[in-house]
């Protein structure tokens, strides 16, 4: 099996974090598929998805040090992917991690990459990010103009989520089963 980095992506009220999650229960025995924690510059209580909380000093004196592969800033935060990734896609394995658009052209220039797409219709985005309550009308509408498009040039699989979160999950797992043979660009 060929190792390689698996970006996940998407639009806000795509789902990525509910399928992440489904697909990491369903894929817990499977010895060839790592999903990464991320490495946040926000508190663990503040909710989302599970990831490894740093102060603002502690993310800095670790990417000094060379402890991340990937990372990068967005919404005011500081965001990073593990340096052991490079170990796991060494050895075979599918590294699964959620990126930001904005390190998938360093990723695809530094790791055999597959971008995995998760989306679903604008209709369905927007009522979800109502849902949560978190953002006014206008808010949502900015937050879904603002989604930036994949690269150019770079393998892409998407999972559409737009239908109960069950399918959702099967279908990601489905795709990251598929991952080691999928073509890279």
């Amino acid at each position: 099996m060929a190792g390689r980095l698996v970006a996940v992506v998407g639009p806000s009220g795509a789902g990525k974090d509910t399928l992440m999650a489904g697909a990491r229960v369903a894929l817990a025995g499977d010895p060839r598929i790592r999903f990464v924690r991320r490495a946040i510059t926000r508190p663990a209580e503040a909710g989302g998805e599970e990831h490894r909380a740093l102060t603002e000093a502690a993310f800095e004196a670790e990417r000094a040090a060379g402890g991340f592969a990937l990372h990068w800033q967005a919404h005011g935060l500081r965001y990073g992917i593990p340096r052991d990734i490079e170990d796991d896609i060494a050895q075979g394995r599918v590294v699964v991690a959620n990126l930001s658009r904005a390190v998938l052209a360093e990723a695809d220039a530094r790791y055999p990459l597959l971008v995995l797409e998760i989306t679903a219709p604008p209709d369905v985005l927007a009522a979800r990010l109502a849902a949560r309550g978190r953002e006014d009308a206008a808010d949502v509408a900015a937050r879904l103009a603002r989604e930036a498009a994949v690269p150019a040039g770079l393998a892409v699989s998407r999972v559409l989520n737009d239908g109960p979160v069950e399918v959702g999950i099967a279908a990601l797992v489905s795709a990251l089963r598929a991952a080691p043979d999928q073509t890279i660009g």
